[in-house]
């Protein structure tokens, strides 16, 4: 099959529009309450990029009752969807539009017949418990960031996201955190850390961690002059 009818395949519609250059593709792990996200939504503002979680990659559990949908463990990274994954990844950093399943997590279900049409930019950060811990995620990025936590930090601020966003008591989170949160980032997401280019402190200040990655990027050449990759200059 050639390139053209890949392309097309992975992205849900026959033309793909291309970007005249190749995106710089980073790639944010760390465990859930270490602060990826933020990050993330962070260099996306600083870079006029796309912010890509791979939440949105959970399989779709429609054929279970709901009931035991809420017992699986979303800790797992057997739970996300990874060959549509890779694939739409692929396609981004081939500078390809992708058509990303809308995914209904109060039901833990995709949305039947609805996609999100999501454009190649400049930087793509693929961000995610196990953004590193897949292999086949790892060739495709140029910088690849691990965010370091201890468990009682990441706790508290899931215990807080848990609570005031989700309306979660505390003894839920404690209880949820201790049988899968905390196993899957021991046994997942801390070990991955082995494939970062850059590991940062997930206590720090969001502004040093931003001025972090941004002096990587500067030092491997991932920000030039205007022109090259299409990225503001280095400053």
């Amino acid at each position: 099959m050639s390139e053209h009818g890949t392309a097309a395949e992975t992205s849900g519609s026959e033309t793909a529009p291309r970007l005249p250059f190749p995106p710089v593709v980073v790639g944010i792990a760390g465990c859930s309450g270490s602060g990826k996200s933020t990050l993330a939504a962070e260099l996306v503002r600083e870079l006029d990029g796309t912010h890509f979680p791979i939440d949105h990659y959970y399989r779709d559990l429609a054929h279970l009752p709901l009931a035991q949908r809420f017992l699986e463990n979303f800790d797992d990274p057997e739970l996300i969807e990874r060959p549509l994954l890779a694939a739409q990844v692929a396609a981004l950093a081939r500078g390809e539009a992708i058509e990303r399943p809308l995914y209904d997590f109060a039901k833990h279900t995709r949305v039947p017949g609805r996609t999100e049409t999501i454009e190649a930019r400049a930087v793509l950060i693929v961000e995610g418990l196990f953004a590193l811990y897949y292999p086949e995620l790892r060739p495709f990025y140029h910088l690849r960031i691990y965010i370091d936590a201890p468990d009682a930090v990441c706790f508290e601020r899931r215990l807080r996201r848990d609570m005031e966003e989700r309306g979660r008591t505390e003894e839920w989170v404690r209880r949820q955190f201790e049988a899968t949160v905390r196993p899957a980032s021991e046994k997942y997401v801390r070990p991955s850390a082995q494939y970062a280019d850059l590991i940062i402190d997930g206590t720090g200040a969001l502004d040093w961690k931003v001025e972090r990655v941004m002096a990587e990027m500067r030092k491997r050449g991932l920000l030039a002059a205007p022109g090259r990759r299409g990225l503001p200059a280095a400053g």
